[in-house]
């Protein structure tokens, strides 16, 4: 205990230095422009509801024109963490139109069409992995207009803890963007956020840490609220939610009204959650293929590791981590200090090239990590980011008879040297390693992280400025602390199964669950086999259970399960270099699922354009069946989706932190993951 106090008020001083200045969301002005646009955010609602293992996240905003003239709205925010937009509606005439989805030229002509012609239009766009880019004309003078945002989003649970985060803070890594443009992101009149959480097992508490003065309440254990908003306490506020139902709370005074700052919300499971596996599916009655999202949350059965390690700190010091690094230094000065007197270390810089600090291994004793972490804090941040050379040196003094980690230390936009997706990936598929990724701010390359963790087999996270240091110190530490799951096989046999993603997971550490989403034809019993090596030992875990004939509770699931082969297709696409062919099946996956994504965009005019352009109503049909069917879970209990009660496939209860953390050094692995926010690649043991 007095050791956790510890290392908990070291991650309290931590995060006081980590909230640096950010670019947030907000509307977009020309920077170099003498006529600074006069429109303003005059209100930002948001709602989101947590159930059967995903979100979905409705975003209600009135621009204000105060001018005398027409002008239009350019609104962007940060890509949520596997965000799905499936909803962009403006209002028009008093009524709300829904977007439909397009390639993303295409959609592009139309709003300039529409635009020209002085007709209402909406284009929602992405713009790479940084931003999704939202454009209205015409907010006209002196008037207001509403628009409605609405992506969905699954949810893991790792370690017993949920985290569900509402970005708005910019990273601030695209430099082009930044240069041009200037973001407005206070909220003149209203700003609310609404979460309501409704688990099939019990809740044990939530937490806001970067605003604690959010109120949170809940009817039982099962059925949670958390909100915010910048109303005077006391205050009566009704909204309407995505759903069409109007909602009424009493909100808490708090410091939003700028949206600069993530809203991070974790929840805790109760501690003798029981281990399951999970289904929530989706078919209609007069078709014969379903959609599924199969999530199994292993029993708390992997045994603890007490061996000594080898420490490589890979600091990226180039000029985006400016305003970052002051405090991963101090962070790494931090760790050092709670490493093992039989541990050892060393310490890499990187920014145009890389360079060793150490020049050799430093046992991790008091003289020596005061001296570092000396030489370490009088380092600067300047140039650009080599993540490749970084990376490569690193790698490159890995001790193959000690159980080696490096933690990589990035916002991990790589712009010099070696920038290419597959080389990275050659890289990492070339190397005994894990790569555990903490992926630093909402502007960092998600996308190159996550691919680089799963070759790896190891796993990525994003980690937020206002997440709560303590909070990822439990999610953290039992992952090189725990014997992990090689070489997973998952077989389902007895229903038709097809189009499953991802594909192939060929690791699973403690806690972590692990979530395939696919297609099944017809219905009926199906036996569901999961098998793996636990220290060079084949374990299997089996169950029965049933694939429903008809199922209407979750339509989402059908989007949910088209992004993740989207996402999938994607990366062929970096990997192979070539996207003629993936880049059409993006195409039509996102046009028949309603998605927006690297190559689709939604676009809303006016309805009688819509039936002028010959454009079909799929999104709109689409967006009714699944407020239909969040209507109809709001007025029902919470469901449980356990499906393997009868024949369990794990027994005993899932990890959590009340169970055993365990491991000597543990401590000290959640002060460098979550001080530093790392990527952390760690040796693969012969276990």
């Amino acid at each position: 205990m007095k050791l956790f106090t510890k290392i908990a008020s070291t991650m309290a001083l931590g995060l006081c230095c980590l909230i640096s200045p950010a670019f947030g969301a907000g509307l977009l002005v020309p920077a170099n422009s003498a006529d600074q646009s006069g429109l303003q955010i005059k209100s930002h609602d948001v709602s989101v509801a947590i159930e059967d293992s995903y979100a979905i996240t409705e975003v209600n905003q009135v621009f204000h024109n105060p001018e005398a003239a027409d002008l239009e709205a350019v609104y962007r925010f940060p890509v949520p963490d596997k965000g799905a937009v499936s909803e962009f509606t403006v209002w028009i005439d008093g009524q709300p139109v829904i977007g439909e989805v397009l390639e993303k030229e295409q959609a592009r002509t139309i709003y300039q069409e529409e635009k020209a012609a002085g007709r209402e239009a909406g284009l929602a766009e992405k713009n790479k992995h940084y931003n999704f880019e939202i454009k209205v004309t015409p907010v006209r003078a002196g008037q207001d207009t509403r628009i409605r945002l609405i992506y969905m989003q699954p949810v893991d649970l790792d370690t017993g803890i949920g985290r569900y985060v509402y970005p708005l803070e910019n990273g601030g890594t695209d430099d082009a963007a930044n240069a041009f443009w200037l973001e407005k992101t206070t909220v003149q009149e209203r700003f609310s956020f609404d979460l309501k959480l409704r688990s099939a097992n019990s809740v044990s508490g939530i937490r806001l840490p970067a605003h604690p003065n959010a109120s949170i309440s809940n009817s039982d254990d099962q059925n949670w609220q958390a909100s915010l908003s910048n109303i005077v306490a006391g205050s009566q506020q009704t909204a309407e939610n995505e759903s069409g139902l109007a909602q009424t709370a009493a909100i808490q005074s708090t410091n939003a009204g700028s949206l600069d700052t993530d809203i991070v919300v974790y929840w805790r499971l109760a501690p003798d959650t029981p281990a399951s596996v999970d289904l929530v599916t989706y078919k209609q009655a007069d078709k014969d293929t379903g959609t599924f999202m199969l999530t199994l949350s292993p029993s708390n059965d992997l045994a603890a590791i007490t061996e000594g390690r080898d420490w490589m700190f890979v600091l990226d010091m180039s000029g985006s981590m400016q305003g970052k690094y002051a405090t991963l230094v101090d962070g790494v000065q931090r760790a050092l200090g709670q490493l093992s007197p039989q541990d050892r270390f060393r310490i890499f810089r990187f920014s145009d090239r890389s360079e060793e600090l150490t020049r050799d291994w430093v046992i991790a004793n008091q003289a020596e990590v005061v001296h570092w972490s000396d030489r370490l804090a009088a380092t600067q941040t300047n140039g650009g980011t080599n993540l490749y050379a970084g990376l490569t040196k690193g790698l490159r003094a890995i001790d193959a008879d000690r159980t080696s980690v490096i933690v990589l230390v990035t916002d991990g936009e790589a712009n010099v040297g070696v920038t290419e997706k597959k080389k990275f990936l050659e890289l990492m598929e070339k190397r005994d390693v894990r790569l555990f990724t903490a992926v630093m701010g909402n502007g960092a390359n998600h996308p190159l992280l996550q691919a680089m963790a799963e070759v790896s087999n190891g796993f990525a996270v994003s980690v937020s400025n206002s997440d709560d240091i303590v909070g990822k110190l439990l999610e953290f530490t039992s992952k090189v602390t725990h014997e992990a799951m090689h070489d997973i096989d998952l077989k389902i046999s007895g229903v038709k199964t097809r189009d499953l993603t991802p594909k192939v997971t060929k690791t699973l550490y403690r806690g972590e669950q692990l979530t395939v989403f696919g297609h099944y034809k017809g219905s009926g019993e199906a036996q569901v086999i999961l098998s793996a090596k636990v220290s060079g030992e084949r374990k299997v875990y089996k169950t029965r259970f049933d694939f429903p004939v008809q199922s209407d509770r979750n339509p989402e699931i059908e989007r949910l399960w088209a992004y993740a082969s989207i996402r999938d297709m994607q990366d062929m696409i970096d990997y192979l270099g070539d996207d003629s062919e993936y880049r059409s099946a993006i195409v039509d996956t996102a046009v028949e699922y309603g998605l927006v994504t690297d190559h689709t965009s939604m676009i809303v005019i006016r309805d009688e354009q819509f039936t002028e352009r010959n454009i079909e109503r799929k999104n709109r049909d689409r967006r009714n069946r699944e407020v239909n069917a969040a209507q109809q879970r709001q007025s029902q209990p919470v469901q449980n989706t356990r499906v393997d009660q009868s024949t369990p496939a794990f027994g005993g209860s899932r990890a959590s932190h009340s169970n055993g953390s365990g491991g000597a050094g543990g401590g000290s692995v959640g002060i460098l993951m979550l001080l530093l926010l790392p990527l952390m690649v760690v040796r693969r043991l012969k276990r």
